[in-house]
């Protein structure tokens, strides 16, 4: 994963800006995107921050691991959307799901039916989008 660029480039950046240089002039000097040159110059005029942000996702589980794997264990055949109404904390149903990949309890689908055993009705090997055509026409 990429690492945010350092507090120095970021100061240099702004120094730059200060001393009048435009944004293009700037990204080329130190070989970095206009864009985010741009948005250290914003973020430095609207809050005064200059050091990076942390990176990556969610930092806090609001879920308990534990009430939802029993949750699970009383109703198995719950979907996404019933378990967030049967969970006691407020979450998206994305959260439901991230939290049963973490627990490994996965959505098992069971077939009501066989498989089928017929071939399939394409080959890999056609050219073109009529696959067997040639086949078909050769019927005398």
């Amino acid at each position: 994963m990429a690492s945010p660029y350092s507090k120095d480039l970021r100061l240099k950046v702004l120094a730059a800006y200060e001393r009048g240089m435009m944004t293009s002039a700037i990204a080329r000097a130190f070989s970095v995107c206009p864009a985010w040159a741009r948005r250290v110059k914003q973020r430095f005029r609207e809050s005064g921050e200059v050091e990076a942000r942390p990176m990556g996702g969610a930092r806090y589980i609001k879920i308990s691991r534990q009430q939802l794997a029993e949750l699970v264990a009383q109703h198995p055949d719950a979907t996404l959307a019933e378990l967030c109404e049967l969970i006691d904390v407020q979450c998206s149903q994305s959260g439901i799901g991230y939290a049963l990949q973490s627990l490994d309890l996965t959505l098992k689908k069971k077939r009501s039916t066989r498989r089928s055993r017929i071939v399939r009705t394409w080959q890999r090997d056609a050219k073109s989008g009529a696959a067997g055509s040639k086949r078909l026409m050769s019927i005398d």
